[in-house]
């Protein structure tokens, strides 16, 4: 280990904090440990006045007199029951009269007092860090999840012993549900006596001596007296009255430092240090916005209006939080965000802080890639701590449609200016509030959607109600979301009824098995919405045409795409003068077809579902012109004058021409070729088993494959079918029948190297016998 992943969390340059007036005269048991030290550097750094007495050099009596205001033990080597001198006894005597604190042996001390065992943990840590989780109370309060924190020991509590009267506090996670593996932290449930395992002094814990601070807030000899001490004001702070359940700030920032807090100055630091770096450079990213290279963007307050629920349905990405810690760190974003849109979500919000949520851009970048070509696309929101008009360009680049503006964290001229700095980017932004002085704030900005947060930004704590409670306040054609704290439908039935117009829900979402199912049951689809899918036959295409009359079988036996091949040198190549010939009995013979019409939708579609219906047509077949590795002005000129209604590219052209070609493109692919079901290009892929036209037999094996990984694929099946055949073929994936879009047939309907009429007619009439599919 070349210690180059390690951070260090200590102070940078140690500010010391006033004196703790009720910290007067602590007493710290040093159990022989060198860390020692250290938590008499953090102790004396938050304001308390510290006397260090070893553990084998003072009675009981000795520790009495000296009339102590807080009791710490520190860690120490060996096991507590033979190796902590008087320790043990100062606890027995002082627990209920004062606050008592143990570090690692310190908190086996407390565990061994109360009745438990300390035994061997099965594994010896020496300097190792391990992300801790923790119930957000006492010394965790305000403090985010799965914190480094560093530890040094062999030996812990064990769950088996946990005494009655101690509750565990802190642990380390095990397994994939995060279960609570060793026991990092135990708080007596009556008595102001708290311990921790680890080592909150140590360089590499995270917040540390935030913790000890929280410590020294304490006051009194049980958690009762010391709520009641700090309810009446005798605490360490000042108390100020809450607006909301947010402790306002005054004149003198008199506060204690909050998550919001601690994110806020992270966040500048990094940002900072990314505005630096070669291409990050406000310059750079200013260029890159004007040469247009920033993806589509849909309308954010638009996009909210329309779902397929009685209350739209914000989705979040959220791996991770300060308040939950680990939520689904395995989440593949692009993968969720399809699944959401799928599901009726009007916006999918991307946390990319990196730290506390374990978000990046770079997911915002891969989720507005998986929503490209989906018709009705959900607006992607740039949930970031937006402080500068750096964050918001940047998102903008990613592909975000909108982004989050704070009031909490931005001063009015601040807000201003970034509320219209992203309205200039095409962005209307959600502004988020927790109080009614916030809401006004907002309103008086002019903001068209207004997220209410369910939750203190301060202290993380949630109220379902404060949305509900800001509604008075909002003009009628202001929207407003409910963010935060939403799990079941119970938690939305007020919303639907006092005109809330959306919920942004997160955790519930990230850890449902089915995101669309979950969504039904909080949401509830809306009664006069009509999601029907059209059943439909698998379409038939009849490739290789060379004569007028083989055009007209074709089209009167109910083939729904005729093509011809373009590109010279190939055997089945027509000129010019028959493609006209063909093309004017294509577009001239009509047929008659089912024209069942999809039902409306108000929720995104596959792309390639949504693109399979450019090849319906009630009244007459499709013209297809097949090119294989010819220039594309040759092809764009070829498809104006034979008036081609399809193009088929059938060699190694590249991807991106589908998107300058004006006609839907069905473009040629091995089963294991890149891009095949690469979303925005091509109207739909046809798999063959070779070069074209040769007979050979399509292998359905690797295509059941690709169906299974991909369910959102629609495709063409070419190669080697015939009318005896083509039954066969498509029962065999009868299980992925709606991702067959049709069937191509070539070689299968000749006979010595000419097409055979009644071969085409017998093929049509195959395919359409069978099953019809949703």
């Amino acid at each position: 280990m070349n210690g180059a992943d390690l951070i260090d969390h200590s102070p940078s340059q140690p500010e010391a904090a006033p004196k703790i007036p009720t910290a007067s005269n602590l007493i710290l048991i040093d159990n022989y440990d060198s860390f020692t030290w250290n938590v008499y550097q953090y102790l004396v750094l938050e304001g308390a006045t510290v006397q260090v007495f070893r553990n084998d050099k003072i009675s009981l009596n000795e520790l009495i007199e000296q009339n102590p205001t807080q009791l710490v033990i520190s860690p120490g080597p060996g096991h507590p029951d033979s190796d902590s001198g008087v320790s043990k006894e100062a606890i027995r005597h002082f627990a209920g009269k004062i606050p008592i604190f143990g570090v690692c042996m310190g908190e086996q001390c407390i565990y061994s007092v109360f009745g438990g065992r300390v035994e061997v943990t099965g594994e010896i840590l020496h300097g190792k860090t391990s992300p801790l989780r923790h119930d957000s109370k006492g010394l965790f309060a305000g403090l985010p999840q799965d914190l480094p924190v560093t530890r040094y020991h062999s030996l812990a509590g064990t769950h088996p012993s946990l005494p009655e009267s101690l509750e565990v506090t802190s642990w380390i996670a095990s397994g994939p549900d995060g279960n609570k593996g060793i026991i990092m932290g135990v708080r007596h449930k009556n008595l102001l006596v708290e311990g921790v395992q680890f080592h909150p002094e140590s360089i590499l814990t995270a917040e540390g001596r935030q913790m000890l601070k929280n410590f020294l807030r304490m006051e009194g000899g049980t958690w009762e007296e010391n709520k009641r001490m700090h309810t009446l004001g005798h605490g360490t702070e000042e108390k100020r009255p809450l607006v909301n359940g947010v402790a306002p700030k005054d004149a003198n920032n008199h506060r204690s430092v909050s998550i919001l807090d601690r994110i806020f100055s992270q966040r500048r630091t990094t940002i900072e240090a990314q505005k630096s770096f070669p291409s990050q450079r406000p310059s750079d990213l200013k260029d890159a916005y004007e040469l247009g290279i920033s993806p589509p963007q849909i309308s954010f307050p638009d996009r909210l209006r329309v779902s397929p629920y009685t209350l739209s349905l914000m989705a979040e990405i959220k791996r991770a939080s300060p308040s939950k810690g680990d939520i689904s760190l395995e989440t593949c974003a692009p993968a969720q965000a399809k699944k959401y849109a799928l599901a009726g979500a009007s916006v999918i919000s991307v946390l990319t802080e990196p730290q506390w949520f374990k978000g990046s851009i770079h997911d915002l970048r891969a989720v507005r890639l998986a929503l490209e070509g989906m018709p009705n696309r959900p607006a992607v929101l740039a949930k970031e701590f937006i402080f500068e008009e750096w964050q918001i360009l940047e998102a903008r680049l990613a592909g975000a449609d909108t982004c989050l503006l704070i009031v909490k964290m931005l001063d009015d001229s601040l807000l201003k200016r970034l509320y219209a700095y992203s309205q200039s980017l095409g962005m209307e932004p959600l502004v988020e509030v927790n109080t009614p002085e916030e809401m006004d704030i907002a309103m008086s900005l002019g903001a068209k959607v207004i997220g209410v947060n369910n939750r203190n930004l301060t202290n993380f704590e949630v109220d379902l109600d404060t949305t509900s409670r800001l509604m008075d306040k909002v003009s009628p054609d202001t929207l407003v979301c409910a963010l935060s704290g939403i799990s079941n439908a119970q938690d939305v039935e007020a919303y639907q009824k006092n005109g809330v117009g959306a919920v942004l829900v997160g955790e519930a979402l990230m850890r449902a098995q089915d995101p669309s199912k979950f969504a039904n049951e909080l949401l509830g689809r809306h009664k006069n919405l009509d999601c029907s899918r059209a059943t439909h036959d698998v379409l038939v295409k009849i490739c290789g045409t060379r004569t007028t009359e083989a055009a007209k079988v074709a089209i009167e036996a109910g083939a729904d795409l005729i093509g011809m091949i373009l590109a010279q040198g190939r055997k089945r190549c027509v000129s010019t003068q028959t493609a006209i010939a063909i093309s004017d009995v294509v577009h001239k013979t009509k047929q008659s077809k089912d024209s069942t019409q999809e039902g409306q939708n108000s929720e995104a579609v596959e792309y390639f579902e949504h693109t399979a219906r450019f090849f319906r047509r009630a009244n007459r077949a499709l013209l297809v012109g097949v090119f294989q590795n010819q220039p594309l002005s040759y092809v764009i000129e070829q498809q104006r004058a034979l008036d081609l209604d399809v193009v088929q590219l059938h060699g190694s052209e590249p991807i991106e021409w589908a998107s300058l070609i004006p006609v839907p493109v069905i473009r040629r692919f091995g089963t294991g070729d890149p891009g095949l079901g690469r979303r925005g290009y091509h109207a739909l892929p046809l798999i063959d088993s070779a070069a074209g036209g040769t007979g050979e037999r399509l292998d359905v094996n690797p295509i059941k494959g690709m169906l299974e990984k991909d369910p959102g694929l629609r495709m063409i099946l070419a190669g080697g079918l015939d009318h005896e055949n083509v039954g066969e073929v498509l029962a065999s994936l009868s299980e992925h029948s709606s991702q067959i879009a049709a069937v191509d047939v070539s070689s299968g309907v000749e006979q010595d190297g000419a097409q055979d009429l009644d071969k085409i007619s017998k093929f049509v009439k195959a395919a359409r016998a069978a099953p019809q599919r949703r």
